[in-house]
């Protein structure tokens, strides 16, 4: 009930402030939850949300760069799926992130049990390890570039040397089969410390003793890798798995600075049509429904994959 001014006067007590009705107002605790997180929902909304909103009606229009677009429906998405660069894009994406992806899972799995071990110079080894994933991707794929490069090329120069293959040796960058296991190479070298730390992060919390009672069982290594660690770790894989399908589908500095999506289109991904399309070409439309047209089938593998974690 409400106490009304002359009551606070006759009690000797004075009608509190503004700033103390404001205090009390903010303090309330459904206001105060929602005041701490308006500033994450601006930051939201500002900068994704309308980003992603200025891509949607992009693709649903004619716009080129310097003239005014219309409202033109599907036609983009109709016009890129009866472009063959689209669809030899599709393909390539599908192939990049596979085998990609595939080789992260095994690599990283296997140097994240490696870092598990008590090693000599632990904190140095797992400091090495994270390199490639703390030096910017452009300057380091400038190095493999040099190193890809078809005269001066020291992946060649050593194979040579090992009489692993007969010189002159490929043309990693200009040969379509060597260009897309130059970009996976790259790609699988950069994404690994991120995968091997993070299920790195996940065996720290296996029990040992969970461990030990296996191996008295007599497990084999492999036994006690297979019923006991991966099982404890599955949540762990399914979120950096989630993660790096949707970097890998999204890479970009990559292909960009080896091949530019050459030769003839055969290491394009999604995001460099569409920057080679909508950018350099400066039809925005079709370049924001190439960039977007994958976006349904990630978000599927999203929720699918959260759905897993929760139930885990």
């Amino acid at each position: 009930m409400a106490v009304g001014p002359r009551v606070l006067e006759a009690a000797g007590l004075r009608e509190p402030g503004r700033r103390t009705r404001l205090r009390e107002w903010w303090e309330q605790e459904h206001i105060f939850g929602y005041g701490l997180i308006v500033p994450a929902i601006v930051l939201l909304v500002t900068l994704v949300g309308f980003p992603f909103g200025m891509a949607i009606w992009f693709s649903l229009s004619d716009y080129w760069v310097g003239s005014p677009g219309g409202f033109v429906g599907l036609t983009n998405y109709r016009d890129i799926l009866g472009n063959e660069t689209f669809r030899q894009t599709v393909q390539n994406s599908f192939v990049f992130t596979g085998i990609a992806l595939t080789l992260k899972i095994v690599l990283g799995v296997w140097l994240a049990m490696l870092l598990a071990r008590n090693l000599s110079f632990k904190r140095v080894i797992r400091g090495i390890v994270l390199l490639p994933f703390v030096i910017p991707t452009a300057l380091s794929t400038l190095a493999w570039l040099w190193m890809f490069d078809s005269l001066y090329s020291v992946v060649n120069w050593t194979a040579i040397r090992l009489h692993l293959i007969s010189a002159p040796g490929p043309n990693w960058l200009g040969q379509s089969a060597y260009a897309m296991a130059a970009v996976i190479t790259v790609n699988v070298w950069r994404g690994l410390p991120f995968f091997a730390i993070v299920v790195l992060a996940g065996l720290m919390t296996v029990p040992r003793e969970y461990l030990e009672a296996a191996e008295v069982d007599g497990a084999s290594s492999w036994g006690r890798f297979w019923h006991v660690t991966l099982p404890l770790i599955r949540p762990v894989l399914a979120v950096v798995i989630l993660f790096s399908t949707i970097f890998t589908f999204a890479d970009f500095n990559i292909v960009q600075v080896l091949t530019r999506g050459g030769p003839i289109n055969t290491t394009h991904l999604f995001a460099t049509l569409a920057y080679q399309v909508g950018l350099q070409g400066g039809n925005l439309g079709q370049g924001a429904a190439i960039s977007l047209f994958i976006f349904p089938l990630l978000a599927l593998v999203v929720f699918f994959q959260l759905r897993y974690v929760r139930e885990e």
